[in-house]
This record gives C-alpha cells, structure tokens and sequence, in this order.
C-alpha cells in the first residue's frame, strides 16, 4: 500500500507545473462627456471702441484668437474621431 502512494500522487499531478495563464481580452468603448462634442464657442466680438487699440495690438489679438480657437476646434474634433473610430461589435 506505502508503494502505491507514490504512484497515485503523481497521477493526480498535472504533467505541466506551470500552465498558460488565463487571458481575458474585452473591448470597452470608452464614452464621452456631451460637452466634448459641443461647438467650440464662437470668437468674442470686437470691444465697443476699437480705436482703442493700435493696429498691431488689434492684428496680434486676432491672430491669438484665431490660432487658439483653430487649434482647439481641430483637436476636439479628432479626439471624437478617434472615440468614434473605435466601434465595438459584440
């Protein structure tokens, strides 16, 4: 009986000591706040007296304005792209 035991231990082994790990893959769509895919706000409107303002500041303001506002809209639109792109299917 003492030699059998030997032999029944090691059937109950596994052959391999380290199997594969269990990988679980799952695809989640991240979701957006709905003020991401508003508008950017539309440029402020000249201030009440512009003479105010020399035609370099007036020139400088603007461009500022526009390049911010640009880069801003081209970014906001991209990152929906991307979270649009990425479509789930079950």
């Amino acid at each position: 009986m003492i030699a059998a035991l030997p032999l029944i231990a090691s059937a109950c082994s596994p052959s391999d000591p380290r199997p594969d790990p269990i990988v679980v893959t799952r695809l989640v769509r991240p979701t957006l706040p709905p003020e991401v895919r508003k508008e950017t706000p539309a440029l402020s409107v000249m201030p009440k007296n512009p003479r105010d303002l020399t035609q370099d500041e007036t020139l400088i303001n603007w461009s500022n304005d526009r390049v911010a506002r640009n880069i801003g809209e081209t970014r906001r639109k991209a990152c929906v792209a991307a979270v649009d792109a990425a479509e789930v299917t079950p």
